[in-house]
């Protein structure tokens, strides 16, 4: 069995840690805890990365706290932020909690961890005591120095309230909390939340006179166009089926460039080294094939969204693009609401009908050249403008416009 500071670094999930030398994470395991503040109801899959890394961990026998912040979710996290967050309500945070929750027990069914809310400990801390007990032993002179802080109070800087400025310092007393409560010795999380996690180290260090750890893992970066990978032009790519549809959240993955491919196949499954480098192998000598997207796109569906639901993504795909012969008729009634969720729609009859109702055409006219000009099929086959369409049919433009008829 590969050792833990071994199958972090060939998955590509190493970036700065306290730790004088990597492998100092295979002498001894340690309890660890990982945060997701409530800013959503569901995660997205740059947290999705960070979860990945918390699973490694666990599986080399690490102990696992997973948090998630109804506190510091009240406040928001202003690192990477240009200008004040709008305050969420309280209701509104509660509710995020527990869309996070929910997706900490899927995305880590089966094994062994913890879940705790930071509120929890902070609604009876009273404002004086903290002041005392905690902010006595804080640097200001630090806190200024964070890039964040810098940038907001500077010329042309929005600014940024006491609320704000006080998050890392909130932060860090979460670590000090749960080093205490529940002896945990390691913070770990995405580098963009490297000096708030260290935070917490310096407040065990001055509070406790004990030694804590931090390892953060490189945000993931689209390499085509230099953003944080997660990001589309319809915004994030999230872990709730209802922001991201599981059909959308398959067709993204399947959509990655092959250099990406092969970065994301390593740190967003739990397939072996041997198993990847083969893939990897394989889709390099037939990369038009794209079976390296192929296998991410499944892998990862089946682990935010379950095998069924991945099953019916593989299935509907194969159908709209032609591949293997999978035929319309072939799918079931929840794979032809899956289609219906993502397509426009028409009711049977004329084609032409169909192509001006679904938005396709503008006008009949348009339609029936574009029908003549043998750019429409239907379940696959070229028809001109007299066709009837009596059943339940895919009807194609091109290479990727569909309409369906139901």
């Amino acid at each position: 069995m590969t050792t833990l500071s071994e199958e972090l670094t060939w998955r590509g999930m190493v970036n700065q840690m306290t730790f004088a030398n990597i492998t100092d994470l295979d002498k001894e395991t340690r309890t660890f805890y990982f945060g997701v503040d409530p800013s959503a109801n569901s995660m997205t899959i740059g947290n999705l990365a960070a979860a990945m890394m918390v699973r490694q961990f666990i599986a080399h026998g690490y102990k696992a706290i997973l948090l998630v912040g109804g506190a510091t979710g009240l406040i928001g996290d202003p690192d990477g932020k240009k200008q004040e967050r709008d305050l969420k309500t309280r209701d509104i945070v509660n509710a995020n909690v527990q869309g996070i929750v929910a997706q900490y027990r899927r995305l880590f069914d089966g094994l062994d961890f913890e879940i705790v809310d930071n509120y929890d400990w902070f609604k009876n801390i009273n404002y004086l005591d903290f002041l005392r007990d905690v902010g006595k032993y804080v640097s200001l002179t630090q806190m200024l120095d964070r890039d964040f802080v810098k940038d907001r109070i500077g010329e042309g800087g929005s600014g940024i309230s006491y609320a704000e400025f006080s998050y890392t310092l909130i932060q860090g007393y979460d670590y000090l909390h749960l080093f205490r409560e529940k002896n945990a010795t390691m913070q770990m999380g995405g580098s963009d939340q490297w000096g708030n996690m260290i935070a917490g180290t310096q407040l065990i260090r001055r509070i406790e006179s004990a030694e804590a750890h931090v390892f953060s893992t490189p945000l993931v970066i689209n390499k085509q166009t230099g953003v944080k990978f997660g990001k589309s032009e319809g915004g994030a790519v999230w872990l709730d089926p209802a922001q991201t549809s599981p059909y959308k959240f398959y067709q993204f993955w399947l959509n990655v460039d092959d250099e990406t491919a092969e970065d994301l196949i390593k740190i967003y499954t739990l397939l072996d080294k041997r198993t990847v480098d083969d893939l990897i192998a394989s889709h390099r000598e037939n990369r038009s094939g794209r079976a390296l997207q192929r296998e991410l796109a499944y892998r990862v569906t089946e682990l935010v969204h379950g095998s069924s639901v991945a099953d019916k993504a593989r299935r509907v795909t194969k159908v709209l693009f032609s591949e293997e012969g999978v035929e319309l008729s072939s799918l079931t009634g929840e794979e032809i609401d899956m289609l219906a969720a993502e397509l426009p729609a028409a009711e049977r009859g004329n084609v032409v009908d169909a192509l001006v109702v679904a938005g396709v055409a503008q006008s009949k006219g348009e339609a029936k050249r574009l029908l003549a000009g043998g750019g429409v099929a239907v379940n696959g086959q070229k028809v001109d403008d007299t066709y009837e369409i009596t059943d339940t049919s895919l009807v194609k433009k091109g290479k990727n416009t569909f309409v369906l008829i139901r």
